[in-house]
């Protein structure tokens, strides 16, 4: 199981990339952490793993 923003999930073995497209997200404006530490873009095709901690902030336009 994987805690994604507080709430536990079974989707360990998927990528940031995958966890964000199943959860309608788009990854150019979506910041996320895992186990405290920001994971960058480049990375988003790190394997999400059993205990994983994982915070996701989404960025939203307007004015």
């Amino acid at each position: 199981m994987v805690t994604i923003n507080g709430e536990q999930k079974d989707c360990a073995g998927m990528t940031v990339l995958s966890l964000l497209s199943s959860m309608n997200l788009d990854p150019k404006r979506s910041a996320v952490m895992i186990r405290g530490e920001i994971v960058p873009k480049a990375e988003y095709d790190r394997t999400l793993s059993d205990g994983d901690d994982v915070d996701i902030v989404g960025f939203v336009g307007g004015g």
